[in-house]
């Protein structure tokens, strides 16, 4: 059964961050040749996600849809934004010296904990059926990469995998 890997760059400004990648996943799944099997999208960063949303028609000042914004709201209700540290236990003392040892990470850089958490609730890595050459995203859906780490402008990477044949 034939695998295909492709890798798409974000780039994400300070603050949370969304992108629409469908355009350039579907790019990835007519370079692939393959017809049926499945589409994973997947975020590798533990403080990033990979969701599928309806397009959302108007957007926030900062160019964010709506209902993502709407859940990034949700989201704050319930996991606080990270703001000063031992308002959680990551990433203690340890962590931050040893980031800032290894890589040379400034300590406010280290408090992206509520990232972490908003992360692991939203999933990291969505799967899309393919058919016939086409994802089956339903008629409003839409592929987006979301940076949940507030702390700092990154360089972020999204991995699509396609098995199938």
């Amino acid at each position: 059964m034939p695998v295909f890997h492709k890798t798409i760059p974000v780039n994400s400004p300070h603050g949370i961050y969304f992108e629409d990648v469908t355009d350039k996943v579907a790019s990835i799944v007519a370079e692939a040749g393959i017809k049926d099997g499945i589409v994973v999208v997947f975020s590798q960063h533990t403080s990033c996600s990979v969701l599928i949303q309806e397009d959302s028609e108007a957007e926030t000042y900062a160019k964010i849809p709506l209902i993502l914004q709407d859940t990034i709201n949700c989201l704050e209700k319930i996991i606080p934004d990270c703001k000063y540290e031992g308002q959680y236990l990551h990433p203690g003392a340890y962590h931050t010296k040893q980031a800032f040892e290894l890589r040379g990470e400034l300590n406010a850089w280290c408090l992206n904990t509520d990232g972490h958490i908003r992360s692991s609730l939203l999933g990291r890595s969505e799967n899309i059926p393919l058919l016939d050459g086409k994802m089956t995203l339903g008629e409003f859906g839409r592929i987006y990469f979301a940076d949940l780490d507030q702390t700092r402008p990154r360089e972020r990477t999204v991995r699509v995998q396609i098995v199938g044949e």
